[in-house]
């Protein structure tokens, strides 16, 4: 019961697109079309797992027994930057299409403050549900990571089709570009704000 109750509130709840702002980079730029925003999940997907699984070892076996918890937000940012790295030439070898697809994007990841952020998240015990924090063990913070990435995933796919079916009417020119999509994500992300008191 535990994992379903973090499951639905990193979705839908707490979704860290929607409700909590992070990632908004990649969210505005990767969205004009479906295939690159699901491209551009999939890559935010395993980044976010992966990040969450090294960062929450590197916290408890690294930085608390030397007792340089300080230290964590430069650590965690040069550990996601060489995973991104590393998902990089991943990509590149097993799909040249989607790398090339992605383009500038895939080096934002390592930017993105959704990774940071999901990564602190789970080692400064900020996850809550149930209007209280808890702290989570390393299964619960990897099915918590996986569950937020995808929340970020449905999100984008979400956005990126909605984008997508705006394109093919006619906007008002004060409108076209960014401000349609900013008034789009906001009614979308009031969308999500019915799923608030779920958990």
């Amino acid at each position: 019961m535990e994992y379903i109750l973090i499951i639905i509130s990193a979705i839908f709840v707490n979704n860290i697109l929607l409700s909590q702002f992070m990632g908004i980079c990649p969210f505005l730029g990767v969205s004009n079309k479906l295939s690159t925003a699901v491209g551009m999940s999939g890559a935010v997907c395993f980044v976010i797992t992966l990040a969450t699984l090294v960062t929450y070892l590197f916290q408890y076996y690294v930085l608390v027994p030397l007792h340089i918890e300080f230290m964590q937000t430069i650590a965690f940012i040069l550990i996601i930057a060489a995973l991104v790295q590393m998902v990089e030439i991943v990509l590149k070898k097993v799909s040249p299409s989607l790398y090339q697809a992605l383009g500038i994007f895939l080096p934002l990841i390592t930017t993105n403050c959704a990774v940071l952020g999901v990564a602190l998240m789970v080692v400064t015990n900020e996850f809550t549900y149930g209007g209280e924090p808890h702290m989570l063990n390393l299964a619960e913070s990897i099915v918590f990571a996986f569950a937020t990435s995808l929340g970020f995933g449905l999100a984008m796919i979400l956005f990126a089709g909605l984008r997508e079916q705006i394109a093919l009417n006619k906007v008002p020119k004060a409108f076209k570009g960014i401000p349609i999509a900013l008034v789009t994500a906001s009614i979308l992300a009031m969308a999500f704000m019915g799923f608030s008191g779920l958990v």
